[in-house]
């Protein structure tokens, strides 16, 4: 560990993570990022799971140490208990039921391991008829609802990974995990913290239901406030054909946006959420951002609260002079995220 690691928050942190595929070893990465130590147990054979990648392009598992077990012999299993005898956290993503097949419940691994917090992430959860399915992020997303209010009115639109396995389920069982580790600080006794990528999708949609039982969303795709169908919250194609994306929800920001635009004598700010003028308003957009590049829009609303920003490309967004101000990325050996929370030296 470096110097700048072992002043991280959870400095002296181990934690065990059986081999799964998104959102575990996402969960993993980012405890490794915040100074833990991970080691990482995968099966002697490749268990052909996911999207393949080769070792030295894998940044969800960069960093950790590596061991291969075969937890269905005995040899491995208590290999793993030797790793789990000085360990904080145990991560597994298995589906419901394989721990304990391996004899290794979440009780029992208690008993001989009290310290332990233990973090269980499935994919449908541990209970109903998908307890025991496979699946993956497209399929969380469009049991918990959230699929069908992405996308074009025609159809939804996959938007890749990030929302189930990521922000849904990795997430959730980090918030879970570390707030058994808080609690444990308190008791002396570890525990076990379960969810699922189902549960944390739906974990991320109460302020729809609240907007739906307040009527101010309804369940048609690309009808809604934050969904594209305002003019003022959707992405315009540029005379570059790349885009800018547009969000001045407040009228003042939208004022701003008006004035960036040259449209502020052609829209009325007033009329910003009256329905019947956003068709003619979207067009009146449409026109004006295919009269610029995406970067000469940007550079005049760098300076105003305009709510307005190029839509970057993965490549485009490292070299971004404010993401690299903000050390958002490193270059080595290649373009990658870099730390994203930083904490003081106390």
């Amino acid at each position: 560990m470096t110097e700048s690691a072992s002043k991280l928050p959870l400095a002296g942190l181990k934690v065990v993570e059986l081999h799964a595929i998104g959102p575990v070893p996402f969960a993993g990465q980012l405890l490794r990022s915040l100074g833990a130590r991970v080691v990482r147990i995968s099966p002697p054979a490749d268990p052909g799971l996911g999207v393949r990648v080769p070792p030295q392009y894998d940044l969800l598992n960069a960093g950790k140490e590596e061991r291969l077990l075969g937890l269905k012999d005995a040899a491995g299993v208590d290999a793993l208990h030797d790793e789990l005898a000085d360990a904080d956290v145990l991560l597994e993503g298995f589906r419901p039921g394989v721990l304990e097949r391996l004899g290794l419940a979440p009780s029992a691994l208690l008993d001989a391991h009290p310290q332990l917090v233990v973090g269980r992430l499935s994919g449908w959860g541990s209970r109903g008829p998908l307890a025991a399915r496979a699946g993956h992020d497209i399929n969380y997303l469009a049991r918990a609802g959230v699929l069908a209010a992405v996308g074009l009115r025609e159809q939804p639109v996959v938007p890749l990974n990030l929302v189930a396995d990521f922000g849904g389920g990795a997430m959730h069982l980090l918030v879970g995990v570390l707030a058994k580790l808080v609690q444990r600080s308190i008791t002396a006794r570890g525990g076990v913290v379960e969810t699922s990528i189902l549960a944390g999708t739906v974990g991320l949609t109460p302020m729809f239901y609240g907007l739906l039982a307040g009527g101010v969303w309804n369940l048609q795709r690309a009808n809604n406030l934050l969904d594209g169908a305002m003019p003022f919250y959707r992405v315009y194609r540029c005379a570059d054909d790349r885009f800018v994306a547009v969000g001045p929800l407040e009228p003042k920001f939208y004022r701003e946006l008006l004035e960036v635009t040259g449209l502020l004598g052609e829209i009325d700010p007033k009329d910003q959420y009256r329905p019947q003028t956003w068709p003619a308003t979207t067009a009146k957009f449409e026109q004006r951002f295919a009269t610029r590049t995406r970067d000469e829009w940007a550079r005049l609303a760098d300076d105003r609260d305009a709510c307005l920003a190029p839509v970057l490309d993965f490549a485009e967004a490292a070299s971004d002079e404010h993401n690299r101000v903000n050390g958002l990325y490193r270059a080595e050996p290649f373009a990658q995220p870099g730390r994203t929370i930083r904490f003081d030296e106390g």
